[in-house]
């Protein structure tokens, strides 16, 4: 595993001048959470993970 967990998936195809998984993203970052975007090619889909803690992804 590579120490990340999904928390949502938003399709790629979103309405123009709209960027929902950057706004859920960043409402985790204000919430304390190391959340970020990337884009899965094979899904056509923005997921947002986070990154597990050091401690977690070693045990």
């Amino acid at each position: 595993m590579n120490g990340r967990t999904v928390l949502e998936r938003f399709p790629a195809g979103g309405p123009r001048g709209s960027w929902p998984a950057e706004e859920f993203a960043r409402a985790r970052r204000e919430e304390g959470q190391r959340a970020e975007v990337v884009m899965d090619l094979a899904s056509d889909a923005f997921l947002v993970v986070v990154s597990e803690p050091e401690a977690a992804v070693a045990a």
